[in-house]
C-alpha cells in the first residue's frame, strides 16, 4: 500500500513516518504532486499558521488538488484545522471549506492557552477510526485554535470550552490531537485509518 505523508514543512514530519514503520507500513514523505496521486492513504499534518501552509500548498500546486481528491486523507492538528471555511490565525485565510466552520483562537477560560499536554478525547459515534480505543482515552494536544463542534464531529475535547477533536466527512477525516505522539491509543488510531 502507497502512503504519503504530505511535506507541509512542519516539524513532526518524521514522528508520523516512525509511527507508521511501527505499524509495519511504509511512508513517504513528499510534496510531488504526482507521488501524492499514486498514494491509496494520505496524512496531511501542519504545524505552525494556517496561511503559511494554505501559502506552501498552493505554491506547490496541491491546493486544488488536495480538494478534489477522493483518496482517504486524514489532518492532523493544524491539518484539521485546514479542512475548516476560514481561519482567523495570523493572516486570515480561506481554508479547503470541506466543513462549514470558523477556525478561532481558543478562550482562555480557565485554562491554559495554547492547549499543551494529554487530554481525554469523549467520541460521540463509534466510528471506524476509533475501533480497539476505549472512550474517553487520553491523546496528546499542542494548539492554539479550534474548530467547533460541528455535524461532522465525532469526537469532541473540552479546555475551557467543548471543542471538536475528531472530524470525518466523506473521505476527508481530521484530528486535533497528534495520534504519532500519544503512545499505544495513537499508533492504533493510525492503524485504524490505514484499515479503512
Amino acid at each position: 500500500m502507497s502512503i504519503v505523508i504530505i511535506n507541509t514543512g512542519c516539524s513532526n514530519l518524521y514522528s508520523i513516518q516512525c509511527s507508521i514503520r511501527r505499524l509495519g507500513y511504509l511512508a513517504y514523505v513528499t510534496d510531488s504532486i504526482y507521488e501524492i496521486k499514486k498514494a491509496k492513504k494520505i496524512f496531511l499534518p501542519g504545524i505552525g499558521t494556517s496561511s503559511s501552509v494554505i501559502k506552501f500548498l498552493r505554491e506547490k500546486n496541491l491546493l486544488s488538488f488536495i480538494k478534489c481528491t477522493q483518496q482517504p486523507i486524514l489532518g492532523i492538528c493544524l491539518g484539521m484545522q485546514l479542512l475548516g471555511k476560514y481561519s482567523y490565525e495570523g493572516k486570515k485565510s480561506i481554508l479547503l471549506n470541506k466543513v462549514s466552520c470558523l477556525i478561532k483562537k481558543l478562550p482562555n477560560i480557565n485554562c491554559s492557552v495554547p492547549h499543551i499536554g494529554w487530554n481525554t478525547v469523549n467520541y460521540t459515534i463509534n466510528h471506524e477510526l476509533f475501533k480497539n480505543i476505549d472512550n474517553n482515552t487520553r491523546f496528546y494536544f499542542l494548539h492554539s485554535f479550534y474548530m467547533n463542534v460541528n455535524q461532522y464531529t465525532i469526537a469532541s475535547s473540552i479546555n475551557g470550552i467543548q471543542f471538536c477533536s475528531a472530524i470525518a466527512v466523506k473521505n476527508f477525516f481530521g484530528v486535533q490531537f497528534h495520534p504519532e505522539k500519544s503512545g499505544k491509543p495513537g499508533e492504533q488510531f493510525i492503524k485504524n485509518f490505514l484499515e479503512i
